[in-house]
Formats: C-alpha cells, sequence, structure tokens
C-alpha cells in the first residue's frame, strides 16, 4: 500500500484503479491505459471530462473571484436559482444553495420541520408535526439527518440513536403510505428513481396517489433528485420522466449540476400555505438556515455553465435517445446473466441472474462485475449486490455507447461461459 493511504480513512472499499486525466467519455490511469467511463463520478461529470464550456467557466471565474461571504450579494448565484426556477421549468419558488446532496436533503428537512412548526394541526393540541415518511432501499446521504432519512438499515449501523421522526415503507405501496400517515406526519420524502437503492422507480400511479395525500393531510411533497435531476432521465426533471403533472414543494439536486465541482441546493416552491396567501418558501427566513461556501461564485459560475450546455445541446434529448438504444440492444440479447433493464434516461440498472454468473465465493455479483468489466476498459458501478449502474456523461455518443454494449457483452459472455 502506497505511504500516503496511510493517512487516509478507510471509508471506500476503492478498485484497483488510480485516476489521473480524463477527456469526454474517457478516462485514463497513472499507467495509461484509456477506460470508457460510465461511472461518470457516480452521475456527477454530467458533461463528460472536463468539458471545454465548464473549465473555461471554472478558470475565468477563479481569475476573477472564487468566494464571498453570502452576508453579500453574489450575482453568479441569483442568475443560478433564476435558471433553476425559470429555464427548467419549475413553479414559483426560492432556491438554497450548499455543497452537495446530503445538505441539500438536511435543508429540505429542515424545511419540514419548520411546516411542522409553522401548520400545527388542531387534531394534535396545536403540537409541532415532525414525522417524515420515506421509503426502503432509499438513500438520501449520509449526514445524521440524511442518515436518518435514509431507509436502509447498512447506512444505519453503528450510528444510533438516530434522529427520530422518520417511518419508512414499501416503494409504490400506496396502502402502507397511507397506513403510515398520523396526527405526527408533515412530508413525505422520495426519490422518483432509487440510485444506490437499486435503480428502482415510483410508478405513475404511486406519484400520483403520493400528491393526493400531501394534499389531502396538508404535508410537503419532497423529491430527492440528486442522483436523478437535470437532464439524466430524458427529461429536465427526474419525476417528469414518470408522472409530469407532479407538483412538489420542495426539491434538492447536487451531483450533476456541478459537472463535477461540489454544489448541492434545494428547491421551495412559492405556494400559498394560508388563505393569507403565505408563500411555502418565506418560512425558511433570515437565519433560519446557512452554508458559508455555498453558492459562491466560482460554484455558481460551474453550474451555470453546465445548466446552460444541459439546457442549449438538450442533451435530456440525447439521454432519452440512448436509453432507447441500450434498452433495444440489451433486450435482443436475451441473456440468461441479465433480468431486467430498471430505470429511465442515463440512470439505468441491469438487474443480474447471479445463479447465471460465475461470481468468487463470498463476491458481490455486481462488484465483480463491475472489475471485470474495468479489466475489459469499461468503468460501471454497483446498485446493491444484484444491479449493474450505467451513468455515462449526458452527452454520450452511439460509437461511445456501442462500444460499451460491445465490452458489456464479451464481459457478460465470459462470465457465464456464453459465445
Amino acid at each position: 500500500m502506497p505511504a500516503s493511504e496511510s493517512y487516509i480513512l478507510p471509508t471506500y472499499a476503492n478498485f484497483p484503479l488510480t485516476a489521473i486525466r480524463g477527456e469526454g467519455a474517457r478516462l485514463w490511469d497513472d499507467t495509461g491505459k484509456s477506460y470508457l467511463d460510465f461511472c461518470m463520478g457516480i452521475a456527477t461529470c454530467s458533461l463528460g471530462h472536463c468539458h471545454p464550456a465548464l473549465t473555461q467557466a471554472i478558470t475565468q471565474q477563479a481569475a476573477t473571484l472564487m468566494h464571498c461571504s453570502n452576508l453579500y450579494q453574489i450575482p453568479q448565484q441569483k442568475e443560478l436559482a433564476r435558471v433553476i426556477v425559470e429555464d427548467f421549468q419549475l413553479p414559483a419558488g426560492k432556491i438554497f444553495f450548499g455543497n452537495s446532496g446530503a445538505e441539500a436533503n438536511d435543508g429540505m428537512i429542515k424545511t419540514a420541520r419548520k411546516f411542522g412548526h409553522t401548520k400545527a394541526l388542531a387534531s394534535s393540541s396545536d403540537q409541532p408535526r415532525h414525522e417524515i415518511i420515506t421509503f426502503q432501499r432509499s438513500f438520501h446521504g449520509r449526514t445524521l439527518g440524511s442518515m436518518a432519512a435514509t431507509g436502509q438499515q447498512k447506512i444505519q449501523e453503528g450510528f444510533t440513536p438516530l434522529l427520530s421522526g422518520f417511518t419508512y415503507v414499501e416503494l409504490n405501496d400506496l396502502d402502507a403510505l397511507k397506513a403510515a400517515i398520523n396526527d405526527s406526519t408533515v412530508a413525505i420524502m422520495l426519490e422518483p428513481i432509487q440510485g444506490e437503492g437499486g435503480v428502482n422507480e415510483s410508478t405513475p400511479e404511486f406519484l400520483k396517489g403520493v400528491s393526493e395525500l400531501c394534499k389531502q393531510h396538508d404535508l410537503l411533497l419532497m423529491l430527492d433528485e440528486v442522483q436523478c435531476g437535470f437532464g439524466r432521465t430524458g427529461t429536465l426533471h427526474g419525476y417528469q420522466s414518470i408522472y409530469p403533472d407532479l407538483k412538489p414543494d420542495t426539491i434538492s439536486w447536487a451531483k450533476g449540476m456541478g459537472g463535477g465541482f461540489p454544489i448541492g441546493c434545494f428547491y421551495i416552491s412559492d405556494r400559498a400555505i394560508d388563505e393569507a396567501g403565505t408563500p411555502l418558501s418565506s418560512i425558511m427566513g433570515a437565519g433560519t438556515h446557512g452554508s458559508t461556501y455555498g453558492g459562491n461564485p466560482l460554484a455558481s459560475a460551474a453550474s451555470l455553465a453546465v445548466l446552460g450546455e444541459i439546457l442549449t445541446a438538450d442533451l435530456a434529448t440525447n439521454a432519452a435517445h440512448q436509453e432507447a438504444r441500450i434498452r433495444k440492444e440489451v433486450t435482443s440479447w436475451q441473456h440468461p446473466a441479465i433480468t431486467e433493464i430498471r430505470g429511465k434516461g442515463l440512470l439505468l440498472g441491469f438487474g443480474l441472474n447471479t445463479d447465471a454468473l460465475n461470481t468468487p465465493e463470498g463476491s458481490m455479483a455486481a462488484g465483480h462485475l463491475c472489475k471485470t468489466l474495468m479489466d475489459h476498459g469499461l468503468l460501471t458501478v454497483p446498485a446493491g449486490p444484484e444491479t449493474l449502474r450505467w451513468l455515462p456523461p449526458l452527452n454520450v455518443t452511439d460509437c461511445e455507447v456501442d462500444e460499451a454494449l460491445n465490452i458489456f457483452k464479451n464481459t457478460l459472455d465470459s462470465l457465464t461461459n456464453q459465445g
């Protein structure tokens, strides 16, 4: 082990690859080997590596002003908020900027708590509502708040007692969701497509039912689009690829909105929450939340370049186009190692038949397949033990997808003694 690694906490089970350089959909390691990158920092490098628009924006802004306090006006931040609300066609609302998806989700959780204090129910003796319903196999981050919201025991083990006030139900089980609502419930929080949990899609009927329950019980509808947002699913927003008529109260984003530069944010709708017309967004006023680095000039300039390219190059359409090509080709294989394809756009999960794959004893099927694909020049990422995830850049080309499909099939054949 290199001496430098002894100073790094062993929180990641790293693959044996040292990344040195990237360009577009390609990544090179320290031996000079080239890889086709369909991991992209786990859906982060939405324009690929070192896109000229992004590198130019960062370079110019870094030479002008990198950081100043949010105590002052930041023009780039204001413009970025406008782009997210107006150009990405959301109902009127406000944006708060942070540095990551977990922070954005914590901000949404705080918003729900504040709403529960603002709109207590008479039936609960005016006690603040605070409980949030989330879903099994969800993933919302690794801070104490976002980890408590995550419906995966393996993420929470060793960190109890967790922040209280979260109830987990099965995704797409509307009856279970109805049964979980009580006088303390203040919000329902979900990923339209669960990424880390296995690329599990919400159904249109379920999202419609969630919306109706939120209206019926005066609950906030909170969407975590950290992985599925900003064009990745073939639509501007992840929920639109499933149920376009949804009207979320809050949405969180991060990952692809910075193209590799750290930034995250959450949106709060301006919808009225009482007869006096009080906007929901107004409950998070001065002093309720903050971030030292959030939305600083450098981060905002980077995100403006990324989101601008997603819009002007219509990369959501390319994501939908590539999904159709990938689905058609993989389905035509009728491969014994593939059970199904889940997801939308370029957030795709391949369900694996672990009985068909030759996996070393003690190894996770998806992890071993990722390692073997890496050996063959294709970088991917697991989504649980039995799902392989593809997250290529949104501007990936037909030729690059064809190359990845060829590597994928040959590798599956080699692990199942096919061909």
